[in-house]
């Protein structure tokens, strides 16, 4: 097969050709290697690659007897550069870190290095992976390959620009308030946050924290269910983690599934929404009525989602960050600074009614899904922005006033604790890529898998990735 055939390949189609010995994970790494030469000079997603080490592991990867549903076979995969891999640098996007060579494999890249991923590089983001435009002081921006004056989101930009690009058939994220779901949505790919303990991860400061999770990203459906197969499991430095369930992921997706009922909200009745977004979202849960799915304007109760979280994830910068402001805050981005300080002056009374407020619309939401199998809403509230603006600043007559209120439409979906993904579901008049957010019950991924993949083979835009990035028109 020629190099541009390898790359168009899905994640599932490559492996079965890898376990059937039609092609080397050799190949694959050569493929992906001028792909990215001939792509990312004009997106800046794969700043840092790993090409020969990866050929070096292919040549003594294992083969198993029995290989379980997660088995990648020698597939290569890009690491998102705020995740830990051995002998590679990780930057953090951060000038702090900008020489950093990583020591050991996070716990998450040592999972899928023994289900038999190769890592070819690592995927830009924001310093810290702190908000949901992909710039950073140490590599640049990385731009939207559907136009390339725009953003790619964040804070997984490159990860998802890296996919729809062709440059790698599966990549990591990590989703804090959206970081997963925002650029699958602005680059018309899928990606998933779990729920927590689902994906081990770590050493972390705080190990038994529950906003920041890592988890999956892929062009399709099938695709995320795989790496979620190859991600899963207990590990004895993640005390959250789980053990793989008997079903696999990947059967779920390949088995779709329709929901009985389901909730469609432009807003989850907290914030702004652009109206071509809205319009686009509600077209595309109500594509579930096809199947024979009642969708029906519906949401859980969110209010006090935007003060909960932007107060225990402050508490969070302060346990993960606050020691490196003391030290480099000359080196940090002024909203890094914003965030830990903001922490810093909380005080317990103001995290224990944080904390308490979650515990409730954890409770509002879990009856919420007595009545309801999957809530839709937009996965952004607005369509990609030129790329040169920090952050969204406002929508209409609505003033954002800081960098993180904007992805409110992902971050209180965060505190629910459900797992949620990204499923691309249309464009814009402009022709930009618009993501449904589809949020599902607690520990509910097998269900979610099958409610997205059904969706996906109805609105039947999968197939538009890879392609070749685009200048503005």
């Amino acid at each position: 097969m020629s190099s541009s055939e390898l790359v168009s390949l899905s994640a599932r189609e490559a492996i079965s050709r890898l376990k059937s010995g039609e092609i080397t994970p050799l190949e694959l790494i050569d493929a992906a290697e001028e792909r990215i030469a001939a792509v990312d000079p004009a997106v800046n997603a794969l700043p840092t690659l790993c090409l020969d080490m990866a050929r070096d592991a292919a040549k003594s990867l294992p083969k198993p007897d029995n290989p379980g549903p997660g088995w990648l076979a020698g597939l290569p995969i890009v690491v998102k550069d705020v995740t830990d891999v051995a002998g590679v640098k990780t930057t953090h996007g951060s000038p702090i870190f900008a020489d950093h060579i990583s020591e050991r494999d996070d716990i998450s890249v040592e999972i899928l290095k023994k289900n038999g991923a190769l890592v070819i590089g690592k995927s830009n983001t924001p310093e810290f992976a702190a908000g949901a435009n992909t710039f950073n002081e140490v590599f640049g921006k990385t731009l939207n390959p559907w136009n390339t004056d725009m953003t790619c989101g964040g804070s997984s930009g490159g990860a998802a620009v890296a996919l729809a690009t062709g440059m790698s058939w599966l990549a990591t994220g990590t989703d804090l308030g959206g970081s997963l779901r925002t650029p699958a949505s602005y680059c018309s790919v899928v990606g998933l946050r779990p729920s927590p303990g689902r994906v081990a991860a770590g050493p972390q400061r705080d190990p038994f924290q529950s906003l920041s999770m890592n988890g999956p990203m892929a062009r399709n459906v099938a695709d995320v269910a795989l790496m979620l197969d190859a991600e899963v499991g207990v590990h004895p430095g993640a005390p959250l983690s789980m053990d793989a369930p008997a079903r696999s992921f990947q059967d779920a997706a390949l088995n779709p599934t329709t929901p009985l009922r389901v909730g469609f909200t432009p807003d989850l009745g907290i914030g702004p929404v652009d109206p071509e977004v809205a319009e686009i979202c509600r077209a595309g849960a109500a594509r579930f009525a096809e199947a024979g799915a009642v969708v029906e304007d519906a949401t859980p109760d969110f209010s006090g989602a935007l003060e909960t979280f932007q107060t225990l994830r402050a508490a969070a910068f302060v346990v993960n960050r606050g020691p490196l402001l003391e030290k480099h805050r000359d080196k940090m981005k002024p909203e890094m600074i914003w965030n830990i300080e903001k922490g810093m002056n909380q005080t317990s009374g103001d995290i224990s009614l944080a904390l308490r407020e979650r515990g409730a619309l954890c409770q509002r939401v879990a009856t919420w899904f007595e009545d309801f199998d999957v809530l839709a809403c937009p996965a952004a509230i607005v369509p990609p922005f030129d790329v040169d603006m920090r952050y969204l600043e406002r929508v209409g007559d609505h003033e954002f006033g800081n960098y993180v209120d904007w992805l409110y439409i992902c971050f209180a979906i965060t505190l629910s604790g459900c797992p949620a993904m990204s499923v691309p579901v249309g464009f814009t008049q402009s022709g930009l890529p618009i993501g449904l957010q589809l949020v599902g019950r607690p520990r509910g991924e097998a269900e979610l898998l099958g409610y997205a993949a059904r969706l996906e083979e109805i609105v039947g835009i999968s197939a538009r990735v890879p392609l070749d990035p685009r200048p503005a028109p």
